[in-house]
């Protein structure tokens, strides 16, 4: 067997459902691959849907306390038996040519590791589009989640990440961090000196269970999250991650001083315009890439969303690092309600 797609999930039966549905469309030949679900506590019927269904691939079911995704990523790695481990999101599904876009990639670059984008899908909701435009367009994360054009090394993420089996039997599983393990992942394989590739044509397509509130948690802890990976890996750590904390603190300090001298004035007034014209850029692109004028107007407030977000988990993280803290904490209680 070729390819173990190892899929963590808690209570997210609805999106099982749609996942294990859209593998069952693949055009791939079916001995190739399995499926591990790998199930952290789940109470919600995971169980019985997938114990107590016919299918016409192979999926294998397993069950553990809940431990966090790490662990249960991890107990998909001990029970898979493909060459290559698939490492997919439950709140995601594939199109058809998935598996041989991968297949074909992977032969020919002779890849360790790899990861693919997230993406769209046209049945999704204006919001989750505006989301999908923030989280993947150059504007709001500089092609870091999956593009050539990335302004920093590719590291692939757990939503659609690769590796060969070698690479798990040198350095073993994943981390205990909630929020950016994959990246801890990612950063231990390129130490471990595989060789990582950007595979751009197999995406997945990307729900992402939110609203604009649990997208502020989720943003603000990934912002938590990258102070956190810079102990452990420096070079996780640029210049661009610190940009929304620095324009956050910029921003703030300007407007403060700008009533009592015309120099911050100025300054205040050119931020002001250049807020205009990023909104009027995220909205003509994106409204273009969409066609959509809500979509368009959505992703405005998205954008503006995830630069505040990022940076305030940013200085957060700063801010616990300096009290001393082992380990920044974010928005851990009812993060997806």
């Amino acid at each position: 067997m070729k390819y173990s797609i190892i899929i963590a999930t808690y209570n997210r039966l609805d999106e099982i459902r749609d996942l294990v549905a859209s593998f069952e469309k693949v055009d791939f030949p079916t001995e190739d691959f399995e499926l591990v679900i790998a199930d952290d506590g789940s109470t919600d019927g995971t169980r019985e849907y997938l114990e107590n269904t016919e299918f016409n691939i192979d999926i294998r079911y397993f069950h553990q306390k809940n431990k966090g995704p790490g662990a249960a990523r991890n107990l998909g790695m001990e029970e898979a038996r493909g060459e290559y481990y698939i490492f997919i999101d439950s709140d995601c599904t594939v199109p058809d040519d998935y598996l041989s876009r991968i297949d074909s990639e992977v032969d020919e670059g002779n890849l360790d590791a790899f990861g693919g984008p997230d993406t769209y899908h046209p049945d999704f909701p204006p919001l989750l589009k505006a989301i999908n435009y923030s989280m993947t367009s150059f504007i709001g994360t500089g092609g870091t989640r999956g593009s050539k054009r990335s302004v920093t090394r590719f590291y692939p993420r757990s939503f659609n990440m690769g590796i060969h089996r070698s690479v798990y039997e040198k350095i073993g599983g994943m981390g205990s961090l909630r929020h950016g393990q994959d990246m801890d992942f990612s950063a231990r394989i390129y130490k471990a000196g595989f060789k990582v590739g950007l595979i751009e044509d197999a995406f997945v397509y990307h729900k992402r269970r939110t609203n604009l509130r649990r997208f502020f948690k989720q943003i603000f802890n990934w912002g938590v999250a990258r102070i956190n990976l810079s102990k452990k890996h420096k070079g996780l750590l640029k210049p661009i991650h610190l940009a929304p904390a620095i324009i956050l603190l910029g921003t703030l300090i300007i407007f403060l001083l700008a009533p009592f001298n015309t120099f911050f004035e100025g300054l205040g007034f050119l931020i002001l315009l250049f807020g205009l014209f990023l909104a009027i850029y995220v909205f003509v692109e994106s409204t273009w890439i969409y066609k959509s004028i809500r979509v368009g107007l959505l992703s405005v407030l998205t954008i503006y969303i995830q630069i505040i977000a990022y940076g305030l988990g940013t200085l957060s993280g700063l801010f616990q690092r300096l009290l001393g803290r082992e380990t920044a904490t974010g928005f851990s209680k009812n993060y997806y309600k």
